[in-house]
């Protein structure tokens, strides 16, 4: 059968530096920090008292209290991108019918707000199991897409992804994949993690996975530099409008860019570590371009997973000097990592919109963050270290690999 092509036809976002796809893009650009001393709980006790929290984000001013509290912050975030990215595509306005219309969403934890709050109100109560009657369904990571297509009635396809910090990429293939064969018209997909919580900072802390930078939180996420202590722990989230290409032409619909092919593939190697030769990340970044039928050469931006761990990033740059060979000197590589942090489950689809400026713009986003080279790195790759570059960027690669060993890479382009 002839595989229809995907489109962009609309975007929204909610980060740590920017609540908009505009000011994002913007915050982007000028190579800014969503790093800060912690809000959310009292983290003085905690090795690592600061992430990348969302900000000046008051839930209210997108729906009604009542309705609010019956949601998870991560579903709460969910709800106000996909709102976005909707009006954006102005989706609601074409000829669709329902039945036509997805929602296919990533998280990696979920409710982790709630499901915290009912077991610590539990613990501390006299032993009777008094729960909040929407304890489940604020903590299940499929809520998110059954909320979005409630409110707009889209009745195609509609399921939650869940692959660690690779979930939200998993749930962008997967809506490429549907449309392109024929099983919906348009989806709405992204992802959504509300992670800065009491536990998930203990516990990413007491597996030595966090930066302890605190006395300088805005320089903490510092991929590819030397002195890189570990990621930063980031929120928010990101929604796409995926569509096939020939109805977003006829309705008039504006193009960001073509989902050109994705990959998915399994390290096997370790439950947190990365396979130390990158074996995964080299197996799903050229899978991803064998589905995009292009050639390493036609590659002009990787927007890396880049934690800032000391392993991941070795792990990820070996990867790309295997997969592109002589042309991964002439690739512009950027983690914006170094500026959102590490939003989990989200991160993929924040970075894709991140892919989506670049060749909307012609403009390759930063790492920033970058002070004392690393030998371990080859000093001939551009890492576009600390300011934004300008290239006229007619494909990018995303690449997010999550625990488990679970990676995924979407390859986007510029719409013909």
């Amino acid at each position: 059968m002839r595989l229809k092509r995907v489109v962009v036809t609309g975007i929204g976002a909610l980060t740590p530096i920017g609540n908009t796809a505009k000011d994002y893009w913007d915050a982007l650009e000028q190579g800014k920090s969503g790093a800060a001393p912690i809000s959310h709980f009292d983290a003085e006790k905690h090795k690592t008292r600061f992430a990348c929290e969302v900000k000046n984000f008051d839930v209210r001013n997108f729906m009604d209290r009542k309705e609010a509290r019956k949601m998870d912050p991560f579903t709460q975030y969910a709800m106000v991108v996909a709102d976005e990215a909707v009006m954006d595509s102005k989706i609601t306005e074409s000829s669709f019918k329902p039945e036509d219309i997805g929602v296919i969403w990533g998280s990696g934890i979920g409710g982790l707000h709630t499901l915290e709050k009912e077991v610590k109100d539990y613990s501390l109560g006299d032993g009777t199991p008094r729960f909040n009657p929407f304890f489940i369904p604020k903590m299940i990571g499929d809520i998110a897409p059954g909320y979005i297509s409630i409110k707009y009635g889209f009745r195609g396809p509609n399921f939650g992804t869940v692959s660690a910090c690779a979930s939200s990429n998993n749930a962008i293939v997967d809506a490429f994949n549907y449309i392109r064969l024929g099983m919906a018209k348009a989806i709405i997909t992204g992802g959504s993690e509300a992670c800065v919580t009491t536990s998930a900072v203990g516990g990413f802390n007491s597996m030595k996975a966090l930066s302890e930078r605190n006395d300088s939180p805005e320089t903490a996420s510092r991929p590819f530099d030397k002195d890189r202590d570990g990621f930063v722990l980031g929120e928010g989230a990101a929604a796409l409008v995926l569509e096939e290409y020939e109805t977003a032409k006829a309705r008039g619909a504006r193009i960001y860019g073509e989902i050109l092919g994705g990959g998915m593939t399994a390290d096997a190697h370790h439950i947190t570590a990365p396979h130390p030769e990158g074996l995964g990340a080299i197996n799903v970044m050229k899978f991803a371009l064998r589905d995009a039928e292009i050639n390493p050469e036609d590659v002009d931006y990787v927007n890396v997973h880049g934690t800032s761990t000391p392993l991941g990033d070795v792990s990820e740059s070996i990867a790309i000097k295997e997969v592109f060979g002589n042309h991964a000197y002439n690739i512009n590589i950027s983690s914006t990592k170094s500026m959102t942090g590490h939003l989990l489950g989200a991160a993929g689809a924040v970075e894709a919109l991140a892919c989506l400026m670049a060749l909307d713009r012609g403009v390759i986003p930063p790492t920033i963050n970058h002070f004392t080279d690393d030998e371990s790195f080859d000093s001939r790759l551009n890492f576009t270290f600390n300011k934004a570059q300008k290239r006229d960027v007619k494909v990018a690669l995303s690449n997010t690999f999550g625990f488990g060993g679970h990676n995924v890479s979407v390859v986007m382009g510029k719409c013909d």
